[in-house]
């Protein structure tokens, strides 16, 4: 039996609580093919749903970069496949480390008897090792150990905090790219998170 016509990419965007300009993008980027279009209009049959389903599970789901989903997604279960995808999880696997060390730290923390934390707790300087890169410096005292990380060449910016940028939907710090615009998510997933919350589902046709 044939397979329906399909829908519109404000229908099939809308499946998955994308925007249809992110379906956009991913076709721009190779993460999914163009579909066919009727009279001038993008037309998502199952397959083609399937295959957006697919890119949501590796782009916002599994975060991983547009470069690399587009290789999951060309659906060639390859070598280079397999190690684009097994390379993808061992940084998820880190990030999840990272994440419950952080839980387990915080966990410690409701436990401190001490009221002033900074000043009174004997097991600070410990988790300052253990969790920070004062760590990586052998000196046995705070000031002793910024003494020697320091960099000592005067400058007129040492006295200015400067924020680190910090995604707008879950607060955490990233990098900015070094050209292009200027990012104010850490991820597609927060990304996509920042749309669903202002916008809803959205239903409209091709543009």
């Amino acid at each position: 039996m044939d397979e329906p016509l399909g829908v519109s990419i404000g229908q099939a965007a809308a499946l998955y609580g994308l925007a249809p300009s992110t379906l956009r993008w991913w076709e721009s980027q190779g993460v999914l093919p163009e579909p066919p279009r009727v009279n001038g209009r993008r037309v998502y049959t199952e397959t083609g749903l399937r295959r957006i389903g697919l890119a949501y599970l590796c782009c916002v789901t599994g975060a991983m970069p547009l470069e690399q989903a587009s290789v999951v997604t060309a659906g060639s279960r390859n070598r280079h496949w397999q190690d684009t995808v097994r390379r993808h999880a061992g940084l998820i696997e880190e990030r999840i480390r990272h994440l419950r060390s952080a839980q387990d730290y915080l966990l410690h923390l409701l436990l401190c008897p001490d009221d002033d934390i900074a000043g009174e707790c004997p097991d600070l300087d410990g988790e300052l090792v253990r969790h920070t890169p004062r760590g990586l410096v052998p000196a046995q005292n705070l000031v002793a150990a910024a003494r020697s990380a320091r960099d000592e060449t005067p400058s007129p910016r040492d006295e200015i905090a400067v924020p680190a940028d910090r995604c707008a939907v879950c607060g955490e710090p990233f990098a900015q790219p070094a050209r292009g615009r200027r990012r104010t998510y850490c991820s597609p997933a927060c990304r996509q998170r920042s749309y669903r919350r202002s916008r809803g589902p959205q239903t409209s046709g091709d543009a």
